[in-house]
């Protein structure tokens, strides 16, 4: 079910305006093995338009195959201008309640938000806030497990109108979370690699922007609202920053955030925007990421959203 709001359709093109982009599902991914099924995006919701508006969506008990399961899900996604300071604001949530995977991971609620603030003057890039997201009851075989969050991860808005993908401070806050994971003793090979090519992508970002010189149109980076997880107190489980490394089952990674441009020249539905001068900073926040490789084979992700918009000029 989906419920809109409108705000008036005239814009002076003299004007700032602005374009709002927001996406959220509930749950996707592909199971593999002990069954072959792709799992569709469920609860799905977009906002690409100028009008703004609230959309909500609502989805109830989801299995695949009992395999893995919801009993609720919801998805809500916003955009409108701030009283506050007239710009424009842009919010996208989801939120799974009774999650269980293979009966290895459980939840009783994940909520995944993400906001972005666009200034009207001088607003082309955001401020951005993941406040809002929680994780309720999330377990391992039946063991609590503590998560330490950082809504401030992606740090303050930018000076002088940048981009976080151009900013020092913000690339080099990534740059700590992916060392602290990929020269931790212990990191499985596959994992090794993976985040090895991150640190890669991120040194290459800090030199563009010491340089002044841009190499890449549509950078993106990843890291993560959880700092840290607590002591999980079952034999073999470790984790990596915000990384479970769970024997039998796989990897599971949460609160994960990548940060991107995106050019919006591209036709979106039925609509086709024109060239852009600025790429447009995108935020996706993926509550539950599970890589699975034992007890069954495939990957799912519960909790997605992503906000952003483009200014103009």
């Amino acid at each position: 079910m989906a419920t809109m709001t409108e705000v008036p359709n005239t814009v002076d093109r003299e004007t700032p305006y602005h374009d709002y982009h927001a996406e959220a599902h509930v749950l996707s991914g592909h199971i593999k093995r002990p069954i072959d099924q792709k799992i569709e995006h469920q609860a799905q919701i977009h906002l690409h338009d100028r009008r703004g508006g609230h959309f909500t969506r609502y989805s109830e008990t989801v299995s695949i195959e009992g395999l893995l399961s919801y009993a609720k899900g919801k998805t809500r996604i916003s955009g409108s201008r701030s009283p506050k300071h007239n710009g424009w604001v842009t919010l996208s949530t989801s939120i799974v309640e009774g999650l269980n995977a293979f009966e290895v991971i459980t939840a009783d609620r994940i909520v995944a938000q993400v906001s972005t603030d666009h200034p009207y003057v001088d607003g082309h890039f955001p401020r951005v806030t993941f406040l809002g997201s929680q994780f309720t009851n999330f377990r391992v075989s039946g063991f609590e497990v503590e998560l330490n969050l950082n809504f401030g991860v992606c740090g303050s808005r930018p000076a002088d109108n940048r981009s976080y993908l151009r900013d020092l401070t913000f690339l080099e806050t990534v740059q700590r979370q992916t060392e602290n994971i990929t020269k931790a003793d212990g990191l499985p090979k596959e994992l090794k690699s993976r985040y090895d090519e991150r640190l890669v992508n991120i040194h290459k970002l800090i030199r563009q922007s010491s340089e002044g010189v841009w190499e890449d149109d549509e950078p993106r980076v990843i890291c993560s609202l959880v700092e840290s997880i607590g002591e999980i107190p079952i034999p073999g489980v470790t984790s990596y920053g915000n990384v479970l490394v769970i024997p039998e089952f796989g990897s599971v990674s949460l609160g994960e955030i990548a940060v991107g441009e995106r050019n919006y020249d591209k036709v979106v539905g039925e609509k086709s925007y024109e060239k852009r001068n600025k790429p447009g900073v995108y935020f996706t926040l993926t509550g539950i990421k599970m890589d699975m490789g034992c007890v069954g084979d495939g990957m799912a992700m519960a909790a997605t959203v992503t906000a952003n918009g483009h200014h103009n000029p």
